[in-house]
């Protein structure tokens, strides 16, 4: 597979305090990142010159940071400053998705302790020209057999980068030749798919798990706002799987793919097979949301 936008092979990246091209944007082989898969990361989207939830991914960045214990974390507002020059050094102000990485930093020799950590964090601006994820016209999914971690071994509430437990859920996916998995807890409960949160609609009122098993996203917690907002019924619950497969409509929502449509799960179809009038609705609602309370780019 090529790089799917042309427009990426010439990308500048931001590493370390150095906007790079695309072919010398790296880290060193003793980073964090690459001994252990030690870091935190963010997902951001332009809308037409401004960036959605922009100050609450900075916080649960730091939030995230925090919780392992990071040491010498830039602030927000140098942070925010790298973002704005790299989306500027690439000409971007709409149709973009930004990967920000921040890592415990470069050790001094290989291994896990944190004590080898001793020059601060290695942050990383990747700025791409990328569509949602996934179309607004639906995807198919199947169960994976990997459960979603228990917070019992680690809170889905840090935003880490360790993200094995996904990525095997997500190769269950490619195996049956669907678009994505949806992960149980380890009870049996839904907790969310391998990428993003998920809701299920019945009688015209939502339902979307527990942030337990699940990361608390912010197009999910988006969501929730605009249905308190437009008097549409919402609730946190323990979700079956029996629940999905007899709902009226089922979407996912994240920053990847903002809300996209559940057709059919584990072979049974959702609804009628469609796109649901609620999801279009929420769709809609949602993108206008993130435009008109989104951070403007300063160029």
């Amino acid at each position: 597979m090529g790089i799917p936008d042309s427009r990426n092979e010439n990308i500048i990246v931001f590493v370390d305090g150095e906007l790079l091209p695309r072919a010398e944007a790296k880290v060193s082989v003793f980073d964090s990142v690459v001994q252990g898969g030690d870091a935190v990361w963010e997902g951001l989207r332009i809308y037409k010159g401004r960036i959605a939830a922009f100050d609450e991914h900075l916080a649960r960045l730091q939030n995230s940071a925090k919780a392992l214990a990071f040491e010498a974390v830039p602030p927000s507002a140098e942070i925010r400053e790298a973002i704005f020059s790299t989306l500027e050094a690439n000409g971007m102000r709409d149709d973009t998705h930004i990967r920000l990485t921040l890592t415990r930093g470069a050790k001094v020799t290989s291994g896990m302790n944190p004590r080898f950590n001793q020059s601060g964090c290695t942050l990383i601006v990747l700025a791409e020209w990328k569509p949602p994820v996934y179309s607004d016209d639906g995807i198919r999914v199947i169960t994976a057999s990997t459960r979603r971690n228990t917070p019992q071994c680690l809170d889905s509430k840090i935003h880490h980068n360790n993200l094995l437990n996904n990525i095997l859920a997500s190769i269950e996916a490619n195996v049956a030749a669907v678009d994505s998995a949806i992960m149980l807890d380890i009870d049996g409960f839904v907790a969310e798919t391998n990428d993003t949160n998920i809701f299920v609609v019945r009688d015209g009122a939502l339902s979307t798990p527990y942030a337990d098993a699940c990361l608390p996203g912010l197009t999910r917690q988006t969501i929730l706002h605009i249905c308190a907002e437009q008097l549409i019924p919402a609730q946190e619950c323990k979700l079956s799987l029996s629940e999905v497969y007899t709902a009226d409509e089922v979407f996912t929502t994240g920053t990847m793919g903002e809300l996209t449509p559940i057709l059919e799960a584990d072979g049974r179809m959702i609804g009628d097979g469609y796109v649901g009038k609620l999801t279009k609705k929420l769709q809609q609602l949602y993108r206008e949301f993130a435009f008109e309370h989104g951070t403007p780019l300063p160029f």
